[in-house]
């Protein structure tokens, strides 16, 4: 009886254990980790945030295993070509890199818009002139502001064009006054007005979009994350989500 039995237990370990072999599929998502709300630390030390959460929700919908990296924002072109991250996925802007990564159709609109402490003369571009406004590195404004970038007319102005490593580094040099204006995202901006420490100018820099960028030629992997957040825009999912990090406002735009 017992060899009868033997046979049965055994199948039934193979399936518990994957026993064929098969490991489960994971999605590597690079993000960084100081910029709320689409990646940032939370109060119990999760990494949580509005993209996250979407990428959460791909994973578990394509039945992956999501694993969240965080990674150094000048080394993600060395992540993304090693393997290390299956994607850059974390208010990553297209423009200006267009050729450079394959993309995801845009999900979200974002401005770059200027930021200073609540009590600043600053009200206008023209008023930076003069000025010290802080930037994180390697990103579109930074380029954009440079002497030869597409907002030299108000980059040439300045004193200084600071860059730091992330935008958490900009704010607090603001707060701090290292800095007269710090020039950022606007989905950033709109998290730190809660403080009433700051505000924004009226008027943005810049107009850009999000996508979620693949190591180029990666089109299969591309085109499989692509129809999720379509699919989720479509039955409210990505809506409900956006609501939460956006203070109710629906922010996403593809699939629409």
């Amino acid at each position: 009886m017992l060899k009868k039995l033997l046979p049965l237990f055994a199948a039934a370990l193979c399936l518990l254990t994957a026993c064929g072999g098969e490991k489960e599929k994971t999605f590597t998502v690079g993000f960084d980790a100081n910029f709320p709300p689409y990646g940032f630390k939370d109060n119990n030390g999760e990494y949580t945030g509005f993209d996250l959460e979407l990428a959460e929700e791909v994973a578990r919908r394509n039945g992956w295993k999501l694993v969240k990296k965080p990674i150094n924002w000048d080394a993600k072109d060395m992540e993304l070509s090693s393997g290390n991250i299956d994607c850059i996925w974390n208010g990553f802007t297209i423009n200006g890199r267009e050729d450079k990564y394959e993309w995801t159709k845009p999900y979200v609109d974002n401005s770059q818009v200027v930021v200073v402490l609540k009590d600043s003369s600053i009200n206008k571009h023209s008023d930076l002139a003069g000025k010290v406004v802080t930037v994180q590195t390697d990103t579109p404004i930074q380029k954009a502001l440079k002497p030869d970038g597409d907002l030299k007319a108000i980059g040439n102005t300045f004193k200084e064009l600071r860059t730091v490593a992330n935008y958490n580094q900009a704010v607090m040099e603001l707060e701090a006054g290292s800095c007269d204006a710090v020039a950022i995202d606007i989905g950033v901006a709109n998290s730190k007005m809660n403080s009433g420490k700051f505000r924004m100018l009226e008027e943005p820099l810049m107009k850009e979009q999000y996508g979620i960028g693949f190591l180029k030629g990666n089109t299969e992997l591309r085109n499989l994350v692509e129809k999720t957040p379509i699919e989720m825009v479509k039955d409210g999912t990505a809506a409900k989500i956006s609501a939460k990090y956006f203070k109710g406002e629906d922010v996403l735009i593809i699939g629409k």
